[in-house]
């Protein structure tokens, strides 16, 4: 099942998030901010790590083009952020086969 965004009014920051995105996998919050906006993307629910709350991922791409894989909660119509990185090999199958499903690329 994907979630639908349009609702959200912006985003909500963790400084210790922003701070172990960034040494782990070198993506800034701006960068996860711009996947959001830019289309094609993907949400899916994240079941397997939804125990405390609902938790989402999102696939798409930066400005420049590089590959996000985000995990995210809401919180009062906001996006959350709790991690970022870049695509593994699979997860950009999955999501160039799910563009092409639904488009006419």
């Amino acid at each position: 099942m994907t979630i639908n965004i349009t609702n959200c009014k912006g985003f909500q920051w963790d400084e210790g998030n922003i701070e172990k995105n960034w040494q782990k996998h070198q993506v800034n919050k701006h960068e996860c901010e711009e996947v959001f906006f830019n289309y094609p993307l993907m949400t899916v629910d994240d079941v397997k790590h939804s125990k405390y709350e609902k938790r989402y991922y999102i696939l798409g791409q930066t400005d420049s083009g590089r590959e996000l894989f985000i995990v995210f909660t809401i919180r009062e119509r906001n996006i959350r952020v709790i991690s970022a990185r870049d695509m593994s090999q699979k997860e950009k199958r999955k999501y160039y086969e799910e563009i092409k499903r639904h488009t006419d690329i």
